[in-house]
């Protein structure tokens, strides 16, 4: 039921943005019927695909191939969309400056060339930054560290689709390369029936570290099954932190790593966050570094508990530029390092992989390599 709302959801959402992009856009622009009609085909087709892709996301096994083409309407048609946004104010402002017909009509040409080139190749640039995972390198100064600890920062991989064994075989081997003292997962890990995410889930075996694997779920993970999701990751060596704290490296040495649930499980009424609770048993005198999944987490946290840094994801860093603004409007931080208050400060992982569209502009994936000095 769920998914059907949500798919009806989707769809009508996406229709609007069809009117608009015919209406104010395709309508304008100084073609001939024959091409507007093969443009109002391809919204069309792009609209059913996206009714396709929500089946094969859970119900229908495509191959690779046809899951790929799929995967793209949503990322084309909203980027579409903000492309006939930018031409509906350009081409408004061209019929009310005075102009020279011929002068106009030269303008009007160049600004119909020039949107339908910006939307080809926004959507090109779009999909290879979702396919290239860049190494973000972060120093981070903790107050009262008495050493250096390297960090490798995973979040948002959304294990589904796209984000296969393949995939999830190339982080571990980038990750091992890098010769962390841990590896940090912050959540969204799997977005899909755990049973269909097992074999990119064995590949996690393969990380490499001196003090190991965390884990934390984010809020798509109470979307498949989150117990079940749990106890998996927990039967790959991976250290699931709920709402505890542990200690890396040597007695007064380390610091205290903390991992709260997420914020979601105040609305699914189960493993609900609860920081009091993490912060129990950690080693008053040194520092800590809390795993939580959104940013926004900070709003639980008080000035009293000296949380020395944040480890969050959730944002995709907007995933597609526009997005950004919507993202603003739910989260402090967007992406990066942050100091949020004289005490605290935050990273935010802008997401190793992706969800929905294989796109991203102007928030690439990454991996983090997180430097505590």
């Amino acid at each position: 039921m769920h998914l059907l709302l949500f798919t009806v959801a989707i769809l009508g959402a996406f229709s609007l943005l069809i009117m608009y992009i015919s209406k104010r856009f395709i309508r304008h622009l100084s073609i001939s019927k024959n091409l507007k009609h093969y443009f109002h085909l391809f919204l069309y087709v792009n609209l059913f695909g996206i009714f396709l892709y929500a089946m094969g996301r859970y119900y229908i096994d495509f191959n690779s191939t046809i899951y790929f083409l799929l995967s793209l309407p949503i990322g084309v048609l909203f980027l579409l969309f903000c492309t006939a946004v930018i031409y509906d104010v350009l081409h408004l402002l061209l019929k009310t400056v005075p102009l020279q017909e011929k002068r106009r009509t030269f303008f009007k040409h160049s600004l119909d060339l020039s949107s339908v080139a910006l939307a080809s190749s926004l959507t090109a640039r779009s999909i290879y930054e979702a396919r290239h995972v860049v190494l973000e390198k972060v120093n981070i100064k903790i107050p009262n560290l008495q050493k250096s600890y390297k960090i490798l920062q995973l979040s948002d991989i959304h294990i589904g689709g796209l984000i296969d064994a393949d995939f999830i075989k190339g982080i571990v081997e980038r990750v091992n390369a890098c010769k962390p003292d841990l590896v940090v997962i912050t959540g969204d890990l799997v977005d899909i029936d755990i049973e269909k995410a097992k074999d990119a889930l064995q590949e996690f075996r393969n990380l490499n570290s001196k003090y190991g694997t965390f884990f934390i779920v984010g809020n798509h993970e109470y979307f498949h099954n989150i117990e079940a999701i749990i106890q998996r990751v927990k039967e790959l060596n991976i250290r699931v932190l709920e709402n505890e704290t542990i200690y890396i490296g040597e007695k007064d040495m380390g610091f205290n790593l903390s991992g709260v649930h997420d914020l979601f499980g105040y609305r699914a009424l189960k493993f609900m966050p609860n920081i009091a609770k993490a912060l129990q048993k950690r080693e008053p005198s040194s520092p800590t570094v809390l795993l939580a999944h959104q940013p926004k987490f900070l709003e639980e946290i008080k000035e009293s508990q000296k949380i020395d840094l944040v480890l969050s994801g959730h944002t995709h860093g907007g995933q597609l530029l526009p997005f950004k603004l919507l993202v603003k409007l739910q989260q402090p931080y967007i992406s990066g390092l942050h100091q949020h208050t004289p005490t605290t400060q935050i990273y935010i992982n802008k997401g190793t992989g992706f969800w929905g569209p294989p796109m991203r502009l102007g928030a690439n994936a990454e991996i983090t390599e997180i430097t505590l000095i």
